[in-house]
């Protein structure tokens, strides 16, 4: 089965929606957004605190705690995870996984920490990845997508299933929040390379982009926001739409 998985992108305490990870615009309370979705028949959520990061803080549990408490299915937690401690207090509020990036990419050991104390199935690792000018390839990007390290990503991913990772959630710096569609060729190489599923993410504007890169694409899982968000579509239209095209999905 595909999941359709909507994404809380949290700053502030409140949902936003940018366009490559810049000009945010308000979408609402997190809590509020969740149990919709769950109506809706989200398979599962993400929620990212898109800040920790960069202004050097931790997770707001509090707010994962509380989105929670209104959220029938399961939700991984990203931002501002930067050791097992961390993982561990963001698994007590109740979350199903969690999600590592930039973390990751500055300790690679917690990966491999993380999937040994807590089990793959509860580690995604997230992947900002922006085109290379040439095209031959992507660079992975840290904190919000702002910071080049130098690493393809490709062979990061190769390196996260090894060190344990039971899922990988790529992002296209390129694509997130433009409407034009995913990085089909993204998703499918990480897909190839790694054998692990895929959450494709970044660029969703139209059922057909779903389509395409559940298919040609290989993801496992489809995140989106902004279409979700601004009451473009809702997670049973997308259902049905994929449905009636032959990919399977929980209805």
């Amino acid at each position: 089965m595909k999941r359709i998985i909507p994404c809380l992108d949290v700053y502030s305490g409140r949902v936003v929606k940018g366009t490559k990870f810049v000009d945010l615009q308000d979408a609402g309370d997190p809590a509020e957004l969740a149990e919709r979705y769950c109506h809706q028949g989200a398979d599962e959520l993400v929620f990212l605190d898109i800040t920790a990061t960069t202004e050097n803080r931790g997770t707001m549990i509090d707010l994962v705690r509380r989105t929670v408490e209104r959220c029938t299915v399961p939700l991984t937690v990203g931002g501002g995870i930067r050791s097992v401690e961390d993982i561990q207090a963001i698994l007590d509020a109740g979350a199903a996984r969690v999600g590592i990036n930039s973390a990751a990419v500055t300790n690679p050991n917690l990966v491999s920490e993380a999937s040994k104390t807590f089990g793959s199935d509860r580690v995604v690792v997230a992947i900002d990845a922006k085109k290379r000018p040439d095209g031959s390839g992507w660079d992975v990007r840290t904190r919000g997508g702002q910071t080049s390290v130098g690493r393809d990503v490709i062979e990061w991913a190769k390196e996260v299933r090894e060190r344990g990772a039971g899922e990988i959630l790529p992002t296209s710096v390129d694509t997130d929040g433009t409407k034009g569609g995913y990085d089909v060729e993204l998703t499918a190489a990480i897909a190839d390379a790694t054998d692990l599923p895929v959450i494709a993410s970044g660029g969703a504007g139209n059922l057909d982009h779903m389509v395409d890169v559940l298919t040609r694409g290989k993801a496992d899982a489809v995140l989106a926001a902004r279409i979700f968000h601004f009451g473009e579509y809702t997670v049973e239209e997308v259902k049905k739409y994929l449905s009636e095209r032959g990919i399977p999905v929980r209805l």
